[in-house]
């Protein structure tokens, strides 16, 4: 008999049989199976991303009538007061919202993966806002907090402070129980056996918590992180419906800041709500905006991937 007779045809070892030629059909039709997800990508990313860069450079009122113009939009971008103004309240925003929204949500997962009654119900009720759409829920908070401050004769749009911690308690509302659920599979994942042999080491529960639970989550922490991260620097349903930017803030030159406005509604109005020769400077804020978003995000997860490695 020869070496491979009487074996299985699928676990040949020199290849042949079934299972070897299924491996070689797959692998010589490879490029044609990812042919259709390339193509999607290239019509649906790609090529925008290279024609908005294209009229970024242009001067255009229809992307049929574009004049070429090279750096000046992107030098009136970074000269516009609106748009850095944006950028620094953006930056707050974020920052803010990062800490509050991974705290409590952590929070709220911890307490929920402790056996406690009604956890599945406390679930859900976290995790609805999340389901409600970001105008809806701006619109719905505007009412909240007019109602609040029409008592003390004042309101959200007559003080950016007001707006900028509107937004902050909205979005928390809305994402703490996203944030939550990602923590709660973060929790669940940490096998028993390390939480038990640090109990046995007579470690407490914050003991635990500090040194065994959270040194285990960081994948989770990371996800977080990178999600509040991008989802502050990108709001723009809430912005919208909640202040519209307002207040105002009047300059001596004449010009205008809205006190409340973040960067992709200030790229909005930039191309809607100004003249139509502006939609140029929009599109270059527009590149200067995901440049920012994928540089940070980049930082983001390349600090937590290191850390990841250390531990």
């Amino acid at each position: 008999m020869g070496p491979n007779m009487g074996m299985p045809e699928q676990i040949r070892p020199d290849g042949a049989g079934r299972g070897g030629l299924l491996r070689r059909s797959v692998a010589r039709g490879f490029p044609l199976f990812l042919l259709p997800t390339l193509a999607a990508f290239a019509v649906g990313f790609v090529w925008p991303f290279l024609r908005g860069l294209y009229l970024s450079l242009c001067r255009f009122t229809t992307t049929g009538n574009a004049a070429w113009v090279g750096l000046g939009n992107y030098a009136q971008a970074v000269r516009d007061a609106g748009f850095l103004h944006a950028f620094w309240f953006t930056a707050l925003y974020t920052a803010v919202s990062l800490v509050l929204i991974n705290l409590l949500a952590f929070a709220a997962a911890w307490a929920l993966t402790q056996g406690l009654r009604g956890t599945g119900l406390f679930r859900t009720v976290f995790f609805l806002p999340n389901l409600i759409g970001g105008i809806v829920l701006g619109y719905l908070w505007s009412v909240i907090f007019d109602g609040v401050l029409s008592r003390f004769g004042t309101s959200i749009l007559l003080d950016s402070r007001y707006g900028f911690w509107g937004l902050v308690v909205l979005m928390c509302w809305q994402q703490v129980g996203y944030m939550m659920i990602i923590y709660i599979a973060g929790l669940q994942a940490i096998p028993e056996e390390t939480l038990e042999a640090a109990r046995m080491d007579g470690a407490g529960r914050w003991g635990t918590l500090i040194h065994v639970t959270i040194p285990n989550m960081t994948g989770a922490i990371a996800v977080c992180f990178f999600l509040t991260l991008t989802n502050g620097f990108k709001l723009f349903d809430q912005n919208l419906a909640l202040t519209g930017g307002q207040p105002y803030a009047f300059q001596a030159d004449g010009s205008v800041i809205k006190t409340t406005e973040m960067l992709a509604l200030n790229i909005y109005n930039t191309f809607y709500g100004q003249s139509a020769s502006a939609r140029g400077v929009a599109q270059a804020k527009a590149v200067l905006f995901f440049l920012l978003v994928a540089a940070l995000s980049a930082l983001q997860l390349r600090a937590t991937r290191s850390r990841e490695a250390r531990a």
